[in-house]
């Protein structure tokens, strides 16, 4: 394709990713796409629990939910595609399954990576970006966009556009969600604390339940904070671990929330302090102090990109080695201490943190130099 005006994709369908993490690394190219197609009508198809996260979302028009899995739900996606009568699919995902859905939809413009041997399947195959292990995870996905641009205008005016990766959330789901809370027992006495103590794809990143009940009873016993503990169900055995170990009483809201409500939580919360995990991500892009307690992942590309976000992190020589089970003894997590994370905690909430408090947030708003590195896609 040559040089062409945006203005002819009328209908855009996405494939978004399969976590909630990773969904959040998408906002910056998501806007950007819209940034580029301000007048097409653009379609997420996605998992189901992303309605709740991009609820109040500017830059999404229309939701396609898929949640199965074989031949049945495959052939469901291409008749789905198909009846779309899309212009063009941008994929986020790198699977051949989601370039093969969008070849059989014969969809004129596909363009993603080329991974997963797919490249033949896609209009405009990307080459995967050599600097991925070394540069935040938006910017993996912001080089689509770039790309895209590029194809359709030959200019990159994404140069001169901080990624943007907050998130909205309406003044009436704050509400219910204050409503949700006050139902909980929740008061306006003391700090309002979320714990996300779990993690659904790695229990190495977990911080242990012992560690995470012993700073919770100290917040509540020195900050009188009211402690949330949040999570899907697949984590709530987890939470059932810190409420048993604790001395007070948490609120559990594990598994009792879906994902829009706990969103709604985490933007009135004062405090998140999770692992690495998607609340992570969801409440520092919803401007509330966050604390990551990081062990066997690379905090370089997947950190929360916000400056209301901070790590903690002892790094090992294994780490960070990405494993989903840590097979020696967990040091990279057991190196931080209950009272550390509670030092930082309260830091946080006075927003008195300092430099070396623990491993500062730099700044995470990308300035151009860090935006070329991207490099045009020809």
């Amino acid at each position: 394709m040559t040089s062409t005006d945006p203005k002819q994709i009328k209908r855009i369908i996405v494939r978004g990713t399969n976590w909630v993490g990773d969904a959040m690394m998408t906002l910056p190219a998501l806007r950007e796409l819209r940034r580029l197609f301000p007048e097409a009508h653009i379609t997420l198809a996605t998992r189901s629990w992303a309605n709740g996260l991009f609820k109040d979302a500017e830059f999404v028009d229309e939701f396609q939910i898929h949640d199965g899995r074989g031949l049945r739900s495959f052939f469901q996606q291409v008749r789905a595609w198909r009846k779309g009568q899309f212009d063009l699919a941008v994929l986020f995902t790198n699977s051949f399954e989601s370039a093969l859905v969008a070849s059989l939809a014969r969809i004129p413009v596909r363009i993603g990576y080329a991974a997963d041997g797919r490249a033949r399947l896609l209009t405009h195959p990307i080459d995967l970006p050599e600097w991925r292990s070394t540069k935040h995870e938006i910017f993996y996905y912001l080089k689509i966009i770039a790309g895209i641009e590029w194809i359709f205008t030959r200019q990159q005016t994404f140069l001169d556009v901080q990624p943007d990766a907050s998130l909205e959330v309406s003044d009436a789901r704050k509400d219910e969600a204050r409503y949700l809370l006050r139902r909980q027992g929740v008061t306006e006495d003391g700090p309002v604390i979320a714990l996300c103590p779990g993690s659904i794809n790695s229990r190495a990143k977990r911080w242990p339940a012992e560690s995470y009940a012993v700073l919770a009873d100290r917040c509540i016993d020195t900050l009188n904070a009211q402690i949330l503990l949040v999570g899907s169900k697949d984590e709530l055995e987890v939470s059932k671990q810190v409420s048993n170990r604790m001395h007070n009483k948490p609120i559990v809201l594990t598994g009792q929330t879906d994902l829009s409500e706990v969103v709604a939580v985490l933007s009135i919360a004062d405090l998140l302090i999770t692992n690495d995990t998607g609340p992570a991500h969801i409440a520092s892009a919803l401007g509330r102090p966050t604390l990551v307690i990081f062990g066997p992942t690379n905090p370089l590309t997947t950190r929360p990109f916000s400056p209301f976000a901070e790590i903690i992190r002892h790094p090992p020589d294994c780490a960070p080695c990405m494993l989903r089970d840590c097979p020696i003894d967990h040091r990279c997590m057991t190196a931080i201490t209950p009272d550390e994370v509670f030092s930082h905690a309260r830091a946080l909430l006075s927003n008195k943190i300092q430099p070396d408090a623990c491993e500062h947030s730099q700044s995470l708003v990308a300035g151009n130099d860090k935006l070329k590195s991207i490099g045009q896609v020809k």
